[in-house]
């Protein structure tokens, strides 16, 4: 008798869900076209309600989804704490012992690493796909911020994150890829990806990844699926928009909620950037979740709409607030 219940509550919840206005997601699909879209998918409790290619662009097409390669590799994190490799709140110096005799780096945790918290310099060379020795460089990057104090985006401390899950697999004879092939891009039906390794054979976690609308979707529909993960992305406390590699818009809800334009905000120097009270559109859900990538790339979802969107692009700006304004203004 519970598991009918359940199951009718279930169906209940799902036929109450709100479905988006066709001529909201026709706005959308314009504003997206005339901006350099190339793709753009929106699927509703896993029925697909719009699915558009533009400007020459193909279903079967990967696009590069840069800084969206970011959430992928910090779920890795999630699956090795389950696994009891480490915890979040765990020092890095515990594995990366060098770091010990250095009275600011032995007080970084791994947390701090993945929420861009850590205090060390970004390292934005780390990208170039010749790099002699991204794990050497981001192990010595200097620390220029405040650890838990200063919100630093850049490929230095993932980079920092790689070398610990190496060294913590190394005994079980796995390697970061391998582990993040086993329990991330399996669970998703995706394959090996693009990793841009550097001579020594060290994948870019930052950037790297190339994907189809359909196959990035699929990342929206698990965490759909697994609401103890949307709820672990737990923001740092410099930056509440910002967690794991996944922005929110949380901030919505307050009367202070202050739109900020991500990309813009990135492009100024770490110190001269401000993200108090930052939303990405006052105008939607506030449990709304988000991969952001460079040139448009982007993955929203909404758990308490069931939602899922897709864009892929090339558009030189992004304007996250006016694409979501098209598609909720006035239905909070």
């Amino acid at each position: 008798m519970v598991r009918v219940l359940a199951f009718l509550f279930l169906v209940t919840a799902a036929l109450a869900l709100d479905p988006l206005p066709p001529e909201r997601i026709q706005a959308l699909a314009a504003y997206s076209n005339a901006h350099g879209g190339h793709a753009l998918l929106i699927r509703q409790n896993g029925k697909t309600l719009h699915e558009s290619y533009s400007n020459g662009h193909t279903q079967n097409e990967p696009h590069r989804i840069y800084s969206g390669t970011k959430a992928f590799w910090c779920l890795t994190a999630f699956a090795a704490e389950k696994d009891g490799l480490f915890k979040l709140d765990d020092h890095v110096a515990d594995t990366i012992t060098e770091w010990q005799s250095d009275q600011r780096r032995s007080k970084i945790t791994i947390r701090q690493l993945l929420d861009f918290t850590s205090g060390l310099e970004p390292l934005f060379g780390l990208h170039q796909n010749d790099f002699k020795d991204r794990a050497a460089a981001a192990l010595k990057a200097p620390l220029v911020g405040t650890t838990g104090k200063s919100f630093i985006y850049g490929p230095a401390s993932l980079q920092v994150y790689h070398e610990l899950l190496k060294r913590k697999l190394r005994e079980k004879e796995q390697t970061p890829i391998r582990y993040l092939e086993r329990k991330v891009l399996g669970p998703l039906d995706l394959g090996p990806q693009r990793y841009l390794p550097d001579p020594k054979g060290t994948p870019l976690l930052a950037a790297g990844f190339m994907q189809t609308a359909l196959q990035w979707s699929e990342l929206g529909s698990w965490l759909l699926k697994h609401e103890e993960i949307v709820s672990a992305f737990k923001p740092g406390n410099v930056n509440r928009a910002f967690g794991f590699g996944i922005w929110n818009n949380h901030a919505a809800e307050s009367k202070s909620a202050r739109e900020v334009d991500v990309e813009d905000t990135l492009d100024k120097k770490w110190h001269a950037q401000s993200w108090g009270n930052a939303c990405l559109c006052r105008s939607a859900p506030a449990d709304l979740i988000a991969c952001l990538g460079s040139y448009g790339q982007r993955l929203y979802i909404v758990p308490s709409q069931k939602l899922v969107i897709v864009r892929l692009a090339k558009d030189s700006k992004p304007n996250d607030a006016q694409m979501l304004r098209l598609l909720f203004a006035n239905t909070r």
